[in-house]
């Protein structure tokens, strides 16, 4: 195929179909659903990365190019599905239309939502229909394992919450984390680990349910805690270097008076 000025969607399907033929790339012929999961899961943080990107510098080049990665991944899997006789990329397009019309009843329908969280709250009520949910705990064991545990916390929590198993403020679900980190501090004192590591997930737990009271993303939260300790790091280690010193000769004084240092700058 030659390089054009502008593609289609079937002229992508029709790349990924040579790709994937005896005749093609060796290394696109012999993935399946199983060797391309970890490359779905990086190519949707790379997404955000560049969303990201775009918020903080205004440049939308990144964002553009890892979309199309995530549009390889679509295109790659449902061409391994059609070429088992499971379904294809037209069972795909046909499945999410539907979906979105009928989740969409104040728009294709009858039905009106004024505000946002009245289409959300009608989305999940359609959602429930769809899959035979019955129970609450139906609608938690639904919650993707695969996601981050602080984000699938979270959803279990709110599914919780909205038939009032919850705390009444801040104040519960602050005084829950104290309660769980000296639980966390008797299982270290019995030496127990398996004890230990429950605790701690109890502990993790409480975190994001105050969390959902403040109305903050737990995992953004920690990403972002994560790179403000890699910048005040860096201070740390040009500071040393500055001074001709090495992070491993250091002491740890040393190294904590410079880290006081960067934290009243950053």
């Amino acid at each position: 195929m030659e390089m054009k000025s502008a593609y289609s969607f079937e002229d992508f399907e029709e790349i990924i179909r040579r790709l994937r033929a005896k005749d093609g790339c060796p290394w696109d012929r012999v993935q399946t659903h199983e060797s391309l999961r970890d490359c779905m899961i990086e190519e949707a943080y790379e997404v955000v990365d560049g969303i990201d990107t775009y918020r903080d510098c205004g440049d939308d080049t990144n964002l553009c190019e890892e979309l199309g990665d995530v549009l390889l991944q679509v295109v790659m899997h449902a061409r391994i599905a059609e070429e088992e006789g499971r379904f294809s990329m037209e069972d795909v397009l046909r499945g999410i239309s539907e979906k979105m019309i009928r989740r969409h009843p104040h728009v294709f329908g009858s039905e009106n939502a004024d505000t946002p969280e009245q289409v959300l709250e009608n989305w999940e009520d359609i959602k429930k229909q769809e899959k035979h949910e019955e129970t609450v705990t139906e609608g938690m064991r639904r919650v993707a394992k695969s996601l981050p545990a602080n984000i699938r916390a979270a959803k279990v929590q709110k599914k919780a919450a909205k038939v009032g198993f919850d705390f009444a403020d801040y104040r519960e679900a602050a005084d829950k984390i104290e309660e769980e980190l000296q639980e966390v501090m008797e299982a270290v004192k019995k030496g127990k680990k398996s004890e230990i590591f429950e605790e701690f997930g109890d502990l993790m737990f409480s975190a994001v349910n105050s969390s959902r009271f403040l109305d903050i993303n737990a995992e953004n939260t920690l990403t972002n805690a994560t790179e403000k300790f890699i910048n005040r790091f860096e201070y740390i280690e040009e500071k040393a270097v500055t001074k001709g010193f090495e992070l491993k000769d250091m002491s740890i004084q040393q190294m904590d008076a410079l880290w006081n240092e960067i934290k009243h700058l950053y």
